[in-house]
């Protein structure tokens, strides 16, 4: 099975290699009162791309800090309703377990 993973990874490598030499013409993006960037069409997906990513994991920020602020609110409610009382700020802040690693990541 890992041999399957590493021909994927290597194929998917391979096609955007083919992808990038493909698009190096140049290309260009019209902004604003007349500004222009130019620059290998591969070069301009990449940063779209890349945008586009840090757009994604800034819009999903406020929603992963809502559910740290739920899980925790549980655990602490979990410990007094067992009679543990009230962690203190170490014990709250302690690392989680750490899982076994994954085949292939």
């Amino acid at each position: 099975m890992r041999i399957f993973t590493w021909l994927f990874r290597a194929a998917l490598f391979f096609a955007l290699f083919a992808f990038a030499l493909n698009n190096q013409q140049e290309a260009a993006m019209r902004w604003f009162f007349g500004y222009e960037w130019r620059a290998p069409m591969v070069f301009i997906v990449l940063v779209d791309f890349a945008f586009g990513c840090a757009f994604g994991v800034f819009a999903m920020v406020p929603s992963w800090w809502r559910h740290r602020r739920v899980a925790r609110r549980q655990v602490v409610d979990a410990e007094v309703d067992r009679g543990v009382g009230v962690p203190s700020s170490s014990m709250a802040l302690e690392p989680l377990p750490e899982h076994p690693p994954r085949d292939g990541l």
